[in-house]
């Protein structure tokens, strides 16, 4: 078990930890308080690569391990944990594109995604269905050549400012739970699709959030993603990949408030000297930097899991999603107390990447569905050493 980076890998890192402090760095704080989405800057992490890291190759993806992927998120995430979130939200949709659309729609949208010149947001949850993603009501009916689409999604990451929207529908009665859910993708500016006023949020700022209402929406039958009623397992494979994402957002939002916090406590000086020479913050920052690598390894553990296509693969991105997640937030929120007054104010990055990295225990799943998903795992007579 070898835990060293290859050279293939430190180059990605160092490529995403360059345009981090270049495109990111300079602009994430007037993003975030003027509700900006930076799509020029995420065009310019699309000519990286960095819009299609997973996606297959026929899509004009890289197709990496998921693992690389992590060292990359990672890196930007530590500068701009909105505006990479929403990079990773738009790898997944892309890769389900890239991996279960038609050679016709594949071939329209594959490299104009994978490439960041168009953008694309995921579609699952709906006003009445958030945990229990299997009760979706909006419908696609099937109409000759056409499916017709009705409903509403809730809570859609870039909605309003995408050009693709891969899309949860029931094409199945609604006794047929999960299996009668199929996957589409549709251009974002199909009459019948409405956007919702931009929500005012805590964090995620640089990235807009609406609902969508969709009214007698017609899609070409070509665009279904894979076949009829595969569409809540593609989300599922989806999700297993979206944890591993946000779990490594908040990774990087910890890297990012540790580094901040290591800077100030060698330039503050109170009672005469830093405040590096307290060995109380000297445990306390002994502590966050535990946790921060506790937390990496175990992200990279699940995402090599996933790579592996591991059969408990789901329990240990539900694992390093809960425990990222919580820790990346506590990490950061102690970095801001180090920073005493000064870490509540905008001049410092502190309280923005705390606005930010709030939200990560939210969403993907909440952390606690995520205990549901492993202690489940855990009591299944048919999963012996389940945790091993």
């Amino acid at each position: 078990m070898n835990f060293e980076l290859t050279e293939d890998q430190r180059a990605f890192t160092d490529t995403a930890r360059q345009f981090a402090q270049a495109e990111l760095a300079p602009y994430a704080a007037q993003w975030d308080a003027e509700g900006t989405f930076p799509r020029e800057a995420i065009q310019k992490a699309g000519e990286l690569g960095f819009c299609g890291l997973y996606a297959p190759e026929n899509a004009g993806g890289l197709q990496l391990p998921r693992l690389d992927a992590t060292l990359v998120f990672e890196e930007m995430a530590a500068v701009d944990p909105s505006t990479t979130a929403f990079i990773t939200i738009h790898n997944m949709a892309t890769w389900m594109l890239g991996t279960w659309a038609t050679d016709e729609v594949r071939a329209e949208w594959g490299e104009q995604l994978t490439s960041g010149q168009k953008l694309a947001s995921y579609c699952l949850t709906e006003p009445g269905a958030g945990s229990d993603a299997a009760s979706i009501k909006t419908r696609a009916e099937r109409v000759g050549h056409e499916y017709v689409i009705n409903g509403a999604k809730a809570f859609i990451s870039g909605a309003g400012a995408t050009d693709v929207l891969v899309l949860m529908a029931r094409t199945g009665d609604a006794q047929s739970g999960a299996g009668g859910i199929s996957a589409f993708a549709a251009p974002a500016n199909l009459p019948g699709i409405e956007y919702g006023k931009k929500e005012d949020k805590m964090g995620w700022n640089s990235q807009p959030t609406r609902t969508i209402s969709f009214d007698d929406v017609r899609i070409p039958a070509s665009h279904l993603l894979g076949r009829e009623g595969e569409g809540f397992k593609i989300a599922m494979k989806g999700l297993d990949g979206g944890r591993i994402n946000i779990a490594t957002c908040s990774v990087g939002a910890a890297q990012g408030a540790l580094q901040h916090a290591q800077r100030y406590m060698n330039e503050r000086k109170q009672f005469g000297k830093p405040i590096a020479s307290f060995q109380a913050l000297q445990f306390k920052l002994a502590d966050m930097a535990t946790e921060l690598v506790a937390a990496r390894q175990m992200v990279r553990l699940a995402a090599a899991k996933l790579d592996a296509g591991a059969p408990d693969a789901s329990t240990y991105c539900a694992m390093a999603k809960r425990f990222a997640t919580d820790a990346g937030f506590t990490v950061v929120n102690d970095a801001l107390q180090l920073h005493g007054g000064y870490g509540y104010i905008r001049e410092y990055p502190l309280e923005r990447l705390l606005r930010d990295a709030r939200v990560h225990q939210i969403l993907e799943g909440t952390n606690e569905i995520m205990r549901v998903i492993i202690g489940r795992r855990m009591l299944d007579g048919d999963a012996p050493e389940a945790i091993r």
